[in-house]
């Protein structure tokens, strides 16, 4: 099955971005994972920044996915920014602080160089 998805991922050192558009599902989740594992590796804490528009979250294989992805790497991220468009992504931006030990912030999509300033403090 092809992915509906974009996943994009652009490494700043031990900062990684991901933007996502569309649906994710596993695959996005196998094709991304191993290249972080390896900056989680040579960097130890990473720090990550994800911006979402015309995002229409997870299939259901991707969801396990990323909930084993975080249980795994539960303390391996130091900040997480999520930047997105859409009321249920500065929701979910809440609940990711049961999943991670990291300092997790919200942005607005307009508000992205700010995330960026805060990933760089």
């Amino acid at each position: 099955m092809t992915s509906t998805a974009h996943v994009d991922k652009i490494v700043h050192g031990k900062i990684v971005e991901i933007d996502l558009h569309g649906k994710l599902n596993r695959q996005d989740y196998e094709d991304i994972g191993p290249s972080i594992e390896n900056l989680i590796r040579k960097h130890g804490k990473i720090r990550v920044i994800v911006t979402m528009h015309e995002f229409d979250g997870w299939d259901a294989g991707a969801l396990w996915e990323d909930i084993k992805w975080e249980a795994k790497h539960f303390s391996d991220i130091d900040r997480l920014a999520i930047v997105g468009e859409e009321r249920w992504q500065k929701w979910m931006a809440g609940i990711c602080h049961a999943f991670t030990t990291a300092d997790v912030r919200y942005f607005r999509l307009d508000r992205l160089d700010d995330a960026y300033a805060w990933l760089r403090e």
